[in-house]
């Protein structure tokens, strides 16, 4: 039976160009989402930029640029990642447009007229990093283990505040219905562990003259919405809530991906907004880890910083795309270097995928006229995808591959062909049959590379090198 389903991304915050964890996390949402439309469901996929909040507007006043006009240029950057790395998402949503400032006026108007919101006092550690206060039980060493390098500094202001601390039993209960809520169990865990500690309210405003770039509080023009109570409003304003009624209906509750660092944010105070707001809480949320370059985090001072694009431009998409999914854990840190990129599309991809193709199809169209293809139910392989182990459905097709290089190794139809020419034809189609299979696998993952596996099996023609060896 068809099935809504609706996928999402973080959003990036724009004072920077797109980094591969952000690219990582595009392309698991993708492999989702290709994957439930092969299967018949109506996906909405989306994914966006988050524009405001003090940081940006600190790097627009040091580049002498309009807030707006910083913004747009770097969304950009973030929005042209569809093309680049094949993405097939349906919205791309700003938190500057109109209709998410609607969205999150009307939301914050929801939460205060539950009596959730109220203004206070409060002084406090801040990070400017994660542009969140932080408590002593949070430091490792004194420091926001998310910005260990980053001084915390001391804020006193009055503010809007969210009583969080209401909620904690609320998210426990929703915990314990939904034992698959938060992807994978150590950090279902983890926040777990965090709510159970007690919660304390959190900040959901500042005061516009010292931060002027943010949504306006409905009903009090000194102040501007916190950035992070903003931006998590983009999951359903990219729905057309509250206006959309329909569409809302239809798609909502969403799967959510999301780096380590913000599990808190999504899994916890997100959760208590919608309860506050009378929303359903989110379907569930999928917790990658980061990716590290030599051993390190990446890095601007360190110099470690790996720009997809650059090896999108040099590899290819699909390159990038295979990657990503097998050779990055779901779910834990994986370290990633220029290095063991060049190393494994040699390996797995030129003299790999791309060589067996070539054989193949070199034999069939000398060989062969044209073959009866059909596609297996590959059972495992959905069910690695539905657990979101990219790693271990890509292993599992090139272990298909790998069989299939096997096979013919063996049976040495390229030899075969001069004794039993039937026999050879026979293994050859059987090849052929195969290598198409492979190629329907491959359509969540590298959608372009099995577009040509697939085309070259019908034809029954060999393609032009997919994967050319290529020096470092």
């Amino acid at each position: 039976m068809k099935e809504a389903f609706y996928i999402t991304t973080t959003l990036p915050y724009v004072n920077d160009v797109p980094h591969i964890g952000f690219a990582l996390e595009l392309v698991y949402a993708d492999i989702i989402a290709r994957h439930r439309r092969l299967l018949g469901d109506d996906v909405f996929f989306s994914t966006g930029t988050d524009e405001h909040g003090t940081k940006i507007w600190d790097r627009a006043q040091e580049e002498n640029k309009d807030p707006q006009a910083y913004v747009d240029e770097y969304a950009s950057k973030f929005d042209a990642l569809k093309k680049s790395l094949n993405l097939s998402y349906d919205n791309f949503i700003r938190t500057t447009s109109p209709s998410h400032k609607e969205a999150a006026q009307e939301f914050w108007k929801r939460c205060h007229e539950r009596g959730d919101i109220y203004k206070k006092t409060y002084k406090g550690l801040y990070c400017v990093g994660d542009e969140l206060f932080v408590t002593e039980r949070d430091l490792v060493d004194g420091k926001c283990p998310n910005h260990p390098n980053q001084e915390l500094v001391v804020i006193e202001e009055e503010n809007y505040f969210f009583r969080f601390s209401k909620y904690g039993d609320d998210l426990l209960r929703l915990y314990e219905a939904h034992p698959g809520f938060v992807i994978p169990d150590f950090r279902f865990n983890e926040i777990k562990t965090f709510v159970e500690r007690g919660l304390e309210d959190f900040s959901v405003s500042r005061l516009k003259k010292r931060v002027p770039w943010g949504i306006p509080v409905p009903g009090d023009e000194d102040h501007v919405m916190y950035v992070w109570f903003d931006a998590l409003i983009n999951y359903i304003s990219t729905l057309g809530w509250p206006k959309d009624e329909e569409k809302f209906a239809k798609f909502w509750p969403v799967v959510q991906f999301a780096g380590k660092d913000q599990i808190r944010q999504q899994a916890a105070m997100w959760q208590a907004m919608l309860l506050s707001a009378g929303l359903t809480p989110s379907k569930q949320i999928v917790i990658h880890g980061f990716i590290t370059s030599g051993g390190q985090k990446m890095s601007k001072s360190i110099g470690n910083v790996i720009d997809p694009s650059v090896l999108i431009e040099k590899y290819g998409t699909d390159a990038v795309r295979y990657y990503l999914a097998r050779h990055v854990h779901p779910f834990e840190d994986s370290d990633v270097t220029p290095e063991k990129f060049h190393e494994s599309y040699n390996a797995h991809l030129a003299n790999g995928l791309g060589n067996l193709v070539a054989r193949t199809m070199k034999m069939a169209e000398a060989h062969i006229g044209k073959v009866d293809l059909e596609s297996k139910d590959e059972g495992r392989l959905s069910e690695f995808i539905d657990q979101y182990e990219f790693n271990k459905s890509a292993d599992y097709i090139w272990e298909q591959i790998s069989k299939l290089d096997q096979k013919i190794q063996e049976s040495k139809p390229f030899e075969l062909v001069k004794k039993d020419e039937g026999k050879a034809k026979e293994i050859i189609s059987e090849l052929v049959v195969s290598l198409h299979s492979i190629g329907v696998m491959l359509k969540p993952f590298m959608p372009e590379t099995a577009e040509k596996i697939i085309k070259a099996t019908k034809e029954n023609k060999m393609p032009d090198s997919l994967f050319p060896r290529l020096e470092q």
